[in-house]
């Protein structure tokens, strides 16, 4: 479930390395053998050509304001190369050999990511059956701990004044099958409605939801089992608690359903490239293009 040391170290460094990395190449990037037409600005033996600027800069903007916005990037491209001009004079070996180091390491962490990146999508299946879902809640279900209570429950926001508020209690008690189709049928008639109480959600989101919950009163009101009735000047609201989990108990199945498949998606990835790294060594040493001292 955690990132990999190596992947996490790449992702602290990351803004400074692509920084390095592409600045210390721009040399490079924008050498040419002889300039041409398009060429803007030059600097030693270095040009800068009106493609490399990237046209989002200056595409909406009138002929004055995309002149001032070519010369702005003209002279941040000069400081650039200046910069590092004086930097690799002026800086220890030591610190250029360091870099270079770190420039070459974070190209090859580039290719071999993307490389499996690619793998992976090709290779791996990302659907599970209901099988490996609950084999793997079962095994893992020590660490899926609830942050924050959750509940089951049906509740109907009748408006003010209703006229057949005693049926609907009746019915949301009830609640047998047709109870549950009578309900539908007039649901025009409400101003809110739930009938799904197989349905885990969050505490916080109910409380939210309906007015006169709060964190003062839910233990009055949400506990299991428990019908209430409640008011405010928005509506009358009528509801039946179904089950309550508190903080710290095992989360249920279907409640972090959505949750564990991404979790399974990413140990099934993780597996999957530790096969790719095992496949490629054993590949290397058979064909004796690898050799390891002892």
């Amino acid at each position: 479930m955690l990132l990999s040391h190596k992947s996490y170290i790449l992702s602290l460094n990351l803004s400074f390395l692509c920084i390095l990395f592409f600045g210390l190449l721009s040399c490079d990037s924008y050498l040419r053998s002889k300039p041409d037409i398009t060429a803007i600005a030059k600097l030693g033996d270095q040009f800068l050509y009106r493609e490399d600027i990237p046209s989002f800069l200056y595409e909406n903007s009138s002929p004055e304001d995309s002149t001032a916005i070519v010369k702005d990037y003209i002279n941040q491209w000069a400081a650039k190369q200046l910069l590092i001009q004086k930097a690799v004079l002026n800086l220890p070996l030591s610190k250029i050999e360091e870099f270079d180091r770190l420039v070459s390491n974070y190209k090859a962490d580039l290719y071999t990511l993307a490389y499996k990146e690619a793998l992976v999508n090709a290779r791996t299946d990302s659907i599970f059956t209901s099988a490996e879902m609950l084999a793997f809640y079962e095994q893992e279900k020590q660490n899926f701990k609830l942050k924050e209570k959750i509940i089951r429950l049906r509740f109907v926001e009748l408006p003010l004044g209703f006229k057949d508020k005693k049926i609907i209690v009746k019915k949301i008690k009830d609640f047998s099958e047709a109870d549950i189709i009578y309900l539908d049928s007039i649901s025009i008639q409400f101003n809110g409605l739930n009938l799904n109480d197989s349905s885990w959600v969050p505490m916080s989101r109910v409380i939210r939801e309906i007015g006169p919950l709060s964190l003062v009163n839910e233990d009055d009101y949400l506990k299991k089992a428990q019908f209430f009735e409640l008011q405010d000047s928005l509506g009358l609201y009528l509801g039946q608690v179904i089950d309550v989990l508190p903080i710290n108990a095992t989360a249920p199945l279907n409640y972090i359903y959505p949750s564990l498949e991404q979790v399974l998606k990413i140990r099934r990835k993780q597996d999957f490239l530790k096969q790719i790294e095992r496949d490629i060594i054993n590949e290397a040493i058979k064909n004796r293009s690898l050799e390891i001292y002892n």
